[in-house]
């Protein structure tokens, strides 16, 4: 090995171990690469205090990760991504706020009511979060409550009222925010729809969040049902309409004329005509006096009131009888009344206007041309039918119905290809994985075979013995010139490219001592025969062949 060591030279010996200590290295890296396991998304679009916390559990569990971006997509092995989702859920990972697990802990015992309301606040703040991203088009959301506390000897309650903060993929309809309102509301005692505010993550109000009343709240109540009803006419007419000429061959616009206000109206008719008997009451009364003679001698007569008449003695005279009878009746008759009381709150339909446009047919043939042929006058006349009866015409109303046949705009995208088949069964992933194997693959072994194998051959090659080095040196010397008359018989000549004979030069003064040699050739002699050779290559060539054709 000291010998070996020896030959080859310390500052030689370090490259080579230093390209072997880099290949080895690469050929480790490589290794690497091709056992490494696709990754698939683990979660993306986490703001850096939930991917924070991912991370730091993913460390804890020592699962392999990377994060792309700006920190907030994670990549993790393809095969423990369902596992991990789940594992990280059970821990309310990445957070989607504090729900009612808040209480499961043991240590409640000791806490004040003011920390007790905060986290009841908190827990439903965060289960309203976490039912609105259940929302298809939500990515994340975050509530804030405003609940006031129930004064005991106030008169006048605060209303409660809460935020809504939304981070969603795309535009939200009016129907889903009219459900987000309603869902909050629904959460707090006393809350109304309108005391809710929402916000998107662009700093859009979608939803104000100030209770109107008196005249704005009334306009913004009538034209909301307006909306409503328009609506409710336009997807009923392009339901009928859509299957007779096909499903994006019409488009229908309404509008409807309501009137709004709101009239009470109490009539009362009497009919003279005809009466009803309501009671009757009938009184009977008798009367029965009697006088007897000599009973009364005071009684007064008309025979004693006469002026000169005489008196009836006392105690004579005959007996008389009086009865009396006096019967009364009384009947209430009722006068027929009739008593009508109308209402109108929903507001009264005034007109209504409808405006349908119809496509007609399109034709291609096998050469790619289309052509269009309009729709009918008896097709026209049908669909305006369908139309009126979908929509309740009524001409005394002032209803308007338009239907129109004309073509649509047509933009021309080119034939829709349909979408590809993996080749192979592989998707772009795996195909890009397998290309970068490939090419790490391709590049190790072209190391191998031009730098490996050539640096391997060179440090277990045979060294020469000193006597064949100076052997070998001694032939590369140059023959010390010939007279001139001697140059053709006695100088060997050798062929060389030309056809001519070639005499060599006269030896130069700089010269390698092969005393100097020492089990190696040192680089000052190896770089003086460089020169020679470059100075003489035709000789040098000559030299060579000279050697080839020596028998061994």
């Amino acid at each position: 090995m000291s010998d070996i060591f020896k030959a080859i030279g310390a500052a030689r010996f370090g490259v080579m171990a230093g390209i072997a200590a880099a290949l080895t290295a690469f050929f480790l890296y490589v290794a690497g690469v091709i056992s490494e396991p696709a990754k698939s998304v683990l979660f993306a679009g986490l703001d850096p205090r939930d991917a924070a916390a991912v991370t730091a559990k993913l460390d804890s569990m020592q699962v392999p990760y990377e994060a792309k971006g700006d920190g907030g997509t994670i990549l993790v092995p393809s095969d423990q991504v369902t596992k991990l989702r789940m594992e990280l859920a059970s821990q309310n990972l990445p957070a989607a706020g504090v729900g009612y697990e808040i209480f499961d802990k043991s240590d409640a015992f000791g806490t004040t009511a003011f920390v007790q309301n905060i986290n009841s606040l908190r827990a439903l703040e965060g289960e309203l979060a976490r039912s609105i991203q259940t929302i298809q088009g939500i990515e994340a959301a975050r509530v804030h409550l405003v609940i006031p506390e129930r004064q005991i000897f106030s008169h006048d309650q605060q209303t409660p009222s809460a935020s809504v903060v939304l981070r969603t993929a795309g535009s939200l309809s009016h129907e889903q925010v009219q459900a987000i309102q309603h869902l909050v509301a629904a959460a707090a005692a006393g809350m109304s729809p309108d005391r809710v505010a929402i916000v998107d993550d662009k700093g859009e109000l979608l939803a104000g969040g100030q209770e109107k009343t008196g005249a704005d709240a009334t306009a913004a109540d009538e034209e909301e049902h307006t909306t409503a009803f328009e609506d409710r006419l336009r997807q009923r007419i392009e339901s009928i309409v859509a299957s007779v000429v096909g499903a994006g061959h019409v488009r229908v616009q309404v509008a409807a004329n309501i009137d709004y206000q709101h009239i009470s109206e109490t009539a009362e008719t009497f009919d003279p005509d005809s009466k009803v008997i309501r009671s009757t009451q009938t009184v009977e009364q008798n009367a029965n006096e009697s006088n007897q003679n000599g009973t009364d001698g005071n009684a007064v007569s008309v025979s004693s009131a006469v002026p000169g008449a005489q008196a009836a003695p006392s105690g004579t005279g005959s007996g008389r009888k009086s009865d009396s009878t006096r019967t009364e009746e009384t009947t209430n008759y009722e006068i027929s009344k009739t008593t009508r009381t109308s209402t109108v709150d929903g507001g009264q339909l005034k007109r209504l206007s409808v405006a349908v446009v119809v496509d007609g047919t399109s034709v291609t043939d096998a050469n790619g041309k289309t052509t269009y042929t309009p729709r009918s006058r008896q097709d026209m006349a049908e669909i305006e039918s369908l139309v009126k009866s979908a929509i309740g015409f009524d001409q005394k109303r002032g209803d308007v119905v338009q239907v129109v046949n004309m073509p649509f705009a047509r933009i021309d995208d080119g034939p829709v290809a349909p979408a590809p088949e993996p080749f192979l069964g592989f998707d772009s992933a795996d195909w890009f994985k397998i290309i970068e194997v490939a090419i790490l693959s391709l590049t190790a072994l072209l190391l191998g075979f031009f730098v490996g194998r050539p640096l391997i051959k060179r440090m277990f090659a045979p060294l020469p013995m000193p006597g064949q080095v100076a052997a070998a040196m001694a032939a590369a010397q140059l023959p010390a010139p010939a007279p001139a008359a001697a140059q053709d018989s006695a100088a060997p000549q050798v062929a060389g490219p030309s056809t001519a004979a070639v005499s060599l030069p006269p030896p130069k003064e700089s010269m390698i001592d092969i005393q100097r040699i020492e089990g190696q050739v040192r680089e000052s002699s190896v770089r003086k025969v460089g020169e020679v050779v470059q100075a003489h290559p035709e000789e040098a060539l000559a030299i060579l062949r000279t050697w080839l054709h020596q028998p061994v």
